[in-house]
């Protein structure tokens, strides 16, 4: 009880921080201490329903949350999202853990991508918003992260969204892949949701926590700090598929 209690609080703080669901931390530290990358991935679709909502609840009161923007990428993560769970029965664990890697990968490189300060926001047809939050919903709900892990990189590397407001936007969507991935993956097989649910009680005050935090710190600060927690989440997935039991 009491490491779920801390897993929730922690997983809470860098999800209001960073605009991510939580999933993207909670699968590898379920993993290390010894869960199966299936029940992790149950666990953190429970977690991110709770999180999410109340992330965005917040973001939403500072008015830093773009809804018009994001509805149309939630849906299409609706979408998608409820496919997932039907998916991953069928699915290797060890490609799991490959994909979440290649998730984890792709958004370190955005990021590490210059941006320039201060650039127009890009008008983008609501069709390509639908299929984006489509394929995102889709991958990112079949290893148990909300989606912004991708999103986040994609909004403020091609779209030009501000950052601060991409995290808010990052978030919200999480609330869209979590309700259908949780509804998808509870009829598909059995998910622990005790676990899910401790971690996604004691994951409020974490989020309380990382919205005002993210509103304090600078961008480039907020920036260099998402840039190292991604390159901890890649070494360690590296790590634990390809030099394990090596």
């Amino acid at each position: 009880m009491i490491e779920l209690l801390l897993l929730g609080v922690g997983v809470g703080t860098l999800s209001g921080f960073f605009g991510i669901g939580g999933g993207t931390i909670l699968v590898p530290l379920l993993l290390f201490l010894g869960y199966q990358i299936k029940d992790a991935i149950g666990i953190s679709v429970v977690q991110m329903v709770f999180s999410s909502i109340y992330g965005s609840y917040l973001n939403n009161k500072n008015k830093n949350l773009d809804v018009a923007m994001v509805v149309t990428i939630g849906i299409g993560g609706f979408c998608g999202a409820f496919l997932s769970g039907f998916i991953v029965s069928y699915v290797n664990d060890k490609v799991l853990e490959l994909i979440f890697l290649a998730f984890a990968s792709f958004a370190l490189f955005r990021l590490f991508a210059k941006t320039i300060i201060n650039q127009t926001q890009k008008k983008v047809h609501r069709v390509i918003l639908f299929f984006i939050g489509l394929v995102l919903g889709t991958l990112s709900m079949l290893i148990g992260v909300g989606g912004s892990i991708l999103l986040v990189p994609i909004l403020v590397g091609f779209l030009h969204v501000d950052l601060k407001r991409a995290i808010s936007a990052g978030l919200f969507f999480v609330v869209f892949s979590s309700v259908a991935g949780l509804i998808s993956h509870s009829l598909s097989r059995e998910i622990d949701f005790y676990s899910g649910v401790v971690i996604g009680l004691a994951s409020f005050v974490g989020v309380y926590i990382g919205v005002h935090l993210k509103d304090k710190v600078d961008a480039l600060v907020q920036k260099r700090l998402l840039v190292f927690f991604y390159l901890l989440i890649v070494l360690y997935l590296a790590q634990r598929i390809f030099f394990r039991g090596n």
